[in-house]
């Protein structure tokens, strides 16, 4: 998009007519229609005045014309009000943007995961010549039912895995060393009751990691704090942790929906 596209579009999307921008901006109407279909370019003063007309960062405007080699800096409309909104719940609700940047990395990990799954089964079919359905190798991995508590807390371990499942033998995957049931909603919006989580055993987890948690004999799924663990659903309580506490892996990511 141009220069020109972007002011319309910004224009449009505040509601403002071309009559009314000139108005505020203090150029005829014909100069705001030569700007919008590119036949002329704002001078800078009537630039300065058109930013804070419309509102919006200077860098929405001018990013069509500084492009950076090998990265896609093109931002819809759609995505510059995400921008803003993030922006306001950082200022105004710290904890809300914690919550915002959790769901972000979740979903991001998920995404990624498809996108490898699908380039990983495009590769089979590739370099399939048999003219056979290609298929996925899987692997069993240990499953424990609802133990892992977002909510009051249950006993970990202390009992064979329900069963085993199996899980696409696939890069993406290859960290997952056991499952676990999630049992409450302490942390909604992320995982819900009933939600399967892929978990790396590892005690290797930093502040601010989703794991598995055992306090006091008891297990929780929550986010690692500094003094205690933390959940995302501002209605549940958090876990303050003691000598007792452990960690028993980091959740890397779900089960996806059939």
């Amino acid at each position: 998009m141009s220069i020109g596209s972007r002011i319309k579009e910004l224009r449009e999307n505040k509601n403002i007519s071309r009559n009314d921008f000139a108005t505020m901006i203090g150029v005829t109407v014909g100069a705001i229609s030569n700007y919008e279909n590119d036949v002329s370019s704002p001078k800078e003063p009537i630039l300065f005045k058109i930013i804070e007309a419309l509102e919006c960062e200077p860098n929405y405007i001018f990013q069509d014309m500084v492009k950076i080699k090998n990265q896609n800096n093109d931002v819809t409309i759609a995505e510059y009000e995400h921008i803003k909104k993030y922006r306001f719940i950082s200022t105004h609700s710290p904890n809300g943007a914690s919550v915002v940047d959790t769901v972000l990395d979740r979903e991001y990990s998920i995404a990624t995961q498809s996108k490898e799954q699908s380039d990983y089964i495009k590769k089979l079919e590739a370099s399939d010549v048999s003219g056979k359905e290609p298929s996925v190798d899987m692997r069993l991995i240990n499953y424990y039912y609802r133990v892992a508590s977002a909510g009051t807390g249950h006993i970990i371990f202390d009992m064979p895995p329900t069963k085993r499942i199996e899980i696409p033998d696939t890069p993406e995957y290859r960290k997952v060393d056991y499952a676990i049931g999630v049992n409450g909603n302490s942390m909604v919006p992320l995982y819900s009751d009933g939600d399967i989580l892929l978990v790396e055993m590892t005690e290797d987890i930093e502040v601010g990691d989703i794991g598995i948690f055992r306090v006091n004999n008891e297990s929780y799924v929550k986010k690692l704090g500094e003094i205690e663990l933390i959940s995302l659903n501002p209605t549940a309580k958090n876990i303050a942790l003691n000598e007792s506490a452990r960690c028993m892996g980091k959740v890397i990511g779900k089960m996806p929906n059939d």
